[in-house]
């Protein structure tokens, strides 16, 4: 499988789901869900059932990301997380 690159990024001024999603996969070491398919094919994104937040990642060395039930995008981090366009 190759990979698909990403042909726009952009830094978001404001939170919402896909800031939050983009922020999980980025603090895993993960450009995007895209990446982490093409890396971890064998590997499903556990989430949350009640809001669909991302809830466990693997991580690129093996080790495995946790995350909360509620936001975890802190305000001061928006500007650094960066979103990937197709």
């Amino acid at each position: 499988m190759t990979e698909q690159k990403p042909t726009k990024m952009v830094r978001p001024k404001h939170w919402d789901e896909t800031v939050e999603e983009a922020y999980r996969f980025q603090t895993a070491g993960y450009r995007d869900a895209v990446e982490y398919q093409t890396l971890k094919p064998d590997f499903e994104v556990d989430r949350w059932p009640h809001n669909g937040y991302i809830k466990k990642l693997v991580r690129k060395n093996g080790y495995y990301n946790y995350f909360n039930k509620e936001r975890e995008c802190p305000d001061k981090e928006i500007h650094k997380t960066k979103i990937y366009m197709y």
